[in-house]
């Protein structure tokens, strides 16, 4: 019998058209970022809360919604986290969510730029996600995003030098047909 990966392989590069939601327990959002005037690595994860991902034919007329919690903010270090959560970061207790809305998808030769709007401790930006690895299965699809953000986009000015201007995200999402 045919495993569910293996049908994956075969299977068209882009999801059929219907309404997915994101499946949290399965879903990633990584990122790298540098501190001490850039000289170490920071790495980290944010909590995925919720989502939806509606595909559409044409595909450039797809539509996505995340929510990502801002106390999920998590290096491994409480200190930092608890900082970075803190009003002069992220202020996670009157922003807690961290969302994404996107309504512009373009196929590229490796993948899709999709772009949409982030917003971050209230203040809304446009950015750009760079999708490449996509996994088609009969129930859903798993993609990897990649983008840059900088935190000067969203006001988040506190310590320059000790924490990094800007982050290298990595999404690996897995969605769920409904």
């Amino acid at each position: 019998m045919e495993t569910e990966q293996e049908r994956s392989r075969t299977a068209p590069r882009a999801p059929r058209a219907g309404r997915y939601e994101i499946d949290t327990g399965s879903s990633v959002l990584e990122f790298t970022t540098r501190h001490v005037f850039g000289l170490l690595p920071v790495r980290g994860t944010f909590a995925i809360r919720a989502g939806t991902v509606d595909v559409t034919e044409p595909l450039a007329a797809s539509r996505i919604h995340a929510e990502i919690a801002a106390a999920g903010f998590d290096t491994g270090n409480r200190s930092r986290d608890a900082a970075v959560r803190s009003r002069r970061f992220l202020d996670a207790d009157r922003h807690p969510l961290i969302t994404f809305d996107a309504d512009a998808l373009e196929e590229t030769a490796d993948g899709a730029r999709i772009t949409g709007t982030l917003t971050a401790s209230g203040v809304s930006t446009l950015v750009s996600l760079t999708a490449g690895e996509c996994t088609v299965t009969p129930r859903g699809f798993t993609v990897r995003a990649t983008a840059r953000v900088d935190r000067k986009d969203f006001g988040v000015t506190a310590s320059p030098g000790m924490a990094g201007r800007h982050l290298d995200v990595v999404l690996r999402i897995r969605c769920v047909q409904v």
